[in-house]
């Protein structure tokens, strides 16, 4: 288990008391393990919205414990998400958020910033990850306590994400090349895969410098190589394009 997630568990009793529905831990820790870069996925299920002494409470925590970029002595960033339980049972998309805590929103915390509910259509895509293959933490069981999601929704969720997803194209193709080979496989079999097993289904399908682009990602993930995509823009722009029509089609 992954010591992180623990103790952030245990915060989240300590704080939440009863009103703690369930902790889950998710993503690449339970998907064939952490990777070099990946972050320590948590979810949160409660029975009301959290207070501010609790968002604050629960950030400076987050602030100490969580790795920052680019990740050092095994110290993985954290993402957590949590959500009231009335707010994702019965099932409507899109869900709504209570809190989210992730490194990229680290300036604006320390700056006294406190996460606020929205509109979060990717929970189609989050709940379904902790339904299929998340391990419980504390509380019950995600089986338990949330609904599933349908097929539809996650796929919407996805095509819904796209847009926000190419424009980091710069500076993150590893990240933006592995997510669209997720949601290719979601599309063409309706599971979601860890990005490594989606990329090398994916690769599997084509041929020459598209297929030479999923493997460099494939592989810096996992830790093989460093990614040096100088020269790949060609190949780059059209696997995503090949990509994008692949997600946007409609089934």
């Amino acid at each position: 288990m992954v010591a992180v997630a623990e103790r952030i568990a245990a915060l989240t009793v300590r704080l939440l008391g009863e009103d703690c529905v369930g902790v889950y831990l998710y993503g690449s820790a339970v998907a064939g393990g952490l990777r070099p870069d990946s972050d320590v996925d948590v979810l949160v299920v409660t029975e009301t919205s959290l207070s501010d002494q609790v968002r604050r409470e629960l950030i400076g925590e987050l602030l100490r414990v969580s790795g920052r970029w680019p990740v050092r002595d095994h110290e993985h960033p954290v993402e957590l998400t949590t959500v009231v339980r009335g707010e994702v049972v019965p099932w409507l998309h899109p869900a709504r958020r209570d809190f989210q805590y992730g490194e990229w929103l680290r300036d604006e915390f320390e700056a006294g910033a406190l996460p606020r509910p929205a509109s979060d259509p990717d929970l189609a895509v989050l709940v379904t990850l902790v339904r299929q293959a998340g391990v419980l933490l504390a509380g019950r069981s995600p089986q338990d306590v949330l609904d599933p999601v349908p097929s539809q929704d996650v796929m919407r969720a996805m095509r819904d994400g796209l847009p926000e997803l190419l424009d980091g194209l710069d500076g993150d193709e590893r990240n933006v090349v592995l997510t669209l080979a997720r949601m290719w496989t979601t599309a063409e079999t309706g599971e979601i895969l860890s990005k490594d097993a989606a990329a090398a289904r994916v690769a599997a399908q084509l041929d020459g410098r598209e297929r030479e682009i999923v493997e460099l990602a494939r592989a810096a993930y996992t830790g093989g190589v460093v990614d040096d995509w100088t020269g790949l823009r060609e190949p780059l722009l059209g696997f995503v394009d090949r990509a994008r029509q692949v997600v946007a089609a409609p089934r």
